[in-house]
């Protein structure tokens, strides 16, 4: 079997969709979007393309070393981004020949169903306490026993005792909503200092966060470390890494205890199976970073079936549907009490309806948000 083209599809509202036919007729697909970058990447996976053409896509893991070793510059977000697309098209055909789901071919299942856990509300104010508690009960009553919302940005550096206290209140305020059996975790998505984080830390110990996603900046991991010593909070990192070596530093000093690769961007599937198992040698768990489209949970959902170490599976959840595959798969995915069935068909385990893929093309422009202190106009995290 040989590539014979690599094609992509710039997606609403930002995903990058990556297609790889073959000389037998077989395609597969992936996701290769990087935030605010997708044009960048989408060129990254044209250059690449060129180099696997002819190539046998059944050969991942050479594939694999070709594209990320196979030049005098390695790794970063772009590229990384670019060979994840590819990768995981590449198992979408392996499966589809040999007609079986990709868990299969890594090893079998560890679970029945997958427990996924929901933004509270995407593209909402969470500002407002009473706010972020009616939209906590809400997704309750949709079924979720797990729940994410970020902290409230920008933070400064070294910011007043009244922004701790806004942010405690708001989360104490969820957590009195939804009561003791629901799971909710924060991201502070890096944007807290070494300064702030332990005072948010300690406050926020009696309510009893899942976790605190991304505390600090994830290259800054001897401070994560020290963080995680000092607290009885679970953290968690992992969005911003890229490959086996860039999470090897992170669990070695235990200074995440939830690894949250992103099939996106950490390398794809066999990359993330292998970041599981270093985990695993620590005790960590792995709750895979998604935030992105349909073949991107796809490709979660055959990681989280096969490995033993899986704690729960972000969505964007989207009110449409789309990031389910509604629409955009023959047969979208389906989340029932708070979990999805693991996927039966052959590949990642859907089929696309390419019409709509076109239907929902735009030009790859996607901008970050961008935040900046009222009081000065000067640049805040995000």
């Amino acid at each position: 079997m040989e590539i014979r083209a690599v094609k992509t599809f710039q997606v609403k509202p930002r995903w990058l969709f990556v297609k790889i036919e073959t000389d037998e007729g077989i395609s597969g697909w992936g996701e290769a979007v990087l935030e605010g970058k997708g044009t960048v990447v989408e060129e990254a996976v044209k250059v690449f393309a060129r180099e696997i053409i002819g190539k046998n896509p059944m050969d991942i893991e050479h594939i694999f070393h070709l594209l990320y070793r196979g030049s005098f510059y390695r790794g970063g977000a772009i590229l990384v981004s670019a060979i994840s697309g590819i990768e995981q098209a590449c198992w979408d055909i392996k499966g589809k020949y040999f007609n079986m789901p990709v868990w299969q071919m890594l090893g079998g299942r560890c679970r029945d169903k997958v427990r996924m856990y929901a933004h509270i509300a995407p593209n909402e104010d969470y500002a407002d306490a009473d706010r972020a508690a009616f939209l906590a009960k809400k997704r309750v009553k949709d079924g979720f026993k797990s729940l994410k919302l970020p902290m409230h940005a920008p933070i400064r550096h070294i910011d007043t005792f009244k922004t701790v206290e806004k942010f405690v209140d708001k989360f104490s305020r969820i957590r009195e909503t939804v009561g003791a059996e629901i799971d909710v975790a924060i991201d502070f998505h890096g944007r807290v200092s070494p300064a702030m984080a332990p005072i948010l830390f300690k406050e926020l110990e009696p309510f009893h966060p899942m976790f605190i996603e991304e505390p600090v900046l994830p290259e800054n991991v001897d401070v994560m470390a020290e963080l995680a010593r000092k607290t009885s909070i679970p953290i968690a990192t992992g969005e911003r890494l890229f490959t086996t070596w860039g999470f090897r530093e992170v669990i070695e000093k235990q200074a995440a205890k939830v690894l949250q690769p992103d099939l996106c961007h950490c390398g794809g599937i066999l990359q993330t199976f292998k970041i599981a198992a270093m985990g695993a040698n620590y005790y960590c768990s792995l709750a895979p970073h998604n935030p992105l489209g349909p073949i991107a949970l796809a490709a979660c959902l055959q990681i989280d079936t096969c490995i033993s170490n899986f704690t729960a599976q972000e969505h964007p959840t989207m009110e449409e549907g789309h990031d389910l595959g509604k629409e955009i798969f023959k047969k979208p995915f389906v989340i029932k009490d708070g979990y999805i069935d693991i996927p039966q068909g052959p590949g990642l385990g859907f089929e696309v309806n390419e019409d709509v893929v076109k239907s929902l093309a735009y030009d790859g422009h996607y901008t970050c948000p961008v935040e900046y202190f009222s009081e000065d106009n000067s640049l805040g995290e995000w």
